[in-house]
């Protein structure tokens, strides 16, 4: 059985590495530098334990793999760039092959879905940055790493249980769970809190925010009737943040895609979810559907990350909204 790692950032970077390293059959897509440099040098994993380096083949495009019926996929693309690589798998001939969406936010698995038959949720844990082609850091001991995993809606099948064994073997803590939707809901609550870091340097700012969106967007999960884990992951105590030496962690994915200049952000696949809520239900969401305006000027250079005049802009748009 191989691996295929659809996307190789922090997270599908660090997942690829570990499976090398523990001697599983991996291959990777990717783009870009990041491509080039794991082609030439091979894909290194910084971590407060060291630094190691592994190599597999890795390809630019899904039509470049011939798939096998054991395969096992896992998306690793931000939520943004979900439906390119669902249409560049369909067009590589993938049909049965189980599609796990090792992604933050809700969307991915039910578009997922629409395109192939057997789609899985995973809810990821991973302080990890991707800064410098050819290289990934993750910053936890003694586990690298946590996963809830789950067919999507729900359920338990044989390729969960499998992919929690291969993954539990690698030094991750990977938990199979019939009701991951639950889990991965809290997730994004959680990561509302993403883009509030990268606009405001005031961590009493990003704090008074962030109470402020969270409290928003549980007031539309309830009145949609969606329920979330209202605790924190069991296995949450086995992720110690740890330094690495010599470096620095970047912060957020958010904040590593504003970093490394990609042009777009997984803002409108988190707080854009509580904003599409917000509109199905006719709740107004101004402080998630402000912080999405926001991201927009962020992603394509018209603001600073941290800037003290993204602080008027949203109080304006909020004041409209509101």
């Amino acid at each position: 059985m191989r691996i295929i790692v659809f996307g190789l950032g922090a997270i599908g970077g660090v997942v690829a590495a570990k499976l090398g390293l523990a001697g599983h059959s991996v291959v990777a897509i990717a783009r870009g530098t990041q491509l080039q440099a794991v082609r030439r040098s091979g894909l290194t994993l910084l971590s407060p334990q060291g630094t190691e380096t592994t190599t597999f083949p890795v390809y630019a495009d899904p039509k470049e793999v011939i798939f096998n019926n054991d395969d096992m996929i896992l998306l690793a693309m931000k939520g943004q760039d979900t439906a390119q690589a669902l249409f560049q798998l369909k067009a590589a001939g993938v049909v049965e092959q189980p599609i796990f969406c090792f992604q933050n936010g809700v969307a991915n698995e039910r578009t997922a879905l629409r395109f192939f038959r057997n789609v899985y949720g995973v809810t990821v844990m991973l302080p990890a940055d991707f800064e410098r082609p050819g290289e990934v850091a993750a910053y936890c001991i003694p586990k690298i790493g946590i996963f809830d995993i789950g067919r999507y809606p729900a359920g338990v099948d044989a390729a969960v249980e499998h992919l929690c064994e291969v993954l539990n073997s690698c030094g991750f803590v990977a938990n199979a769970r019939s009701d991951v939707m639950n889990s991965k809901y809290r997730k994004l609550l959680a990561n509302l809190e993403n883009i509030i870091e990268t606009a405001f340097s005031d961590k009493q700012q990003q704090a008074d925010l962030y109470r402020k969106v969270r409290a928003e967007a549980e007031g539309v999960l309830t009145a949609a009737g969606i329920d979330w884990d209202k605790s924190e992951a069991e296995a949450r105590n086995q992720m110690i943040m740890t330094a690495i030496p010599g470096r620095d962690r970047i912060g957020s994915s958010t904040l590593q895609s504003v970093v490394r200049g990609t042009g777009s952000l997984e803002t409108s696949y988190l707080n854009g979810e509580i904003v599409l809520l917000g509109r199905l239900h006719n709740i107004e969401t101004p402080y998630n559907s402000a912080l999405c305006h926001l991201s927009e000027k962020l992603a394509d250079g018209r603001l600073a990350p941290k800037s003290s005049e993204i602080t008027s802009l949203l109080q304006n748009r909020t004041a409209r909204q509101g």
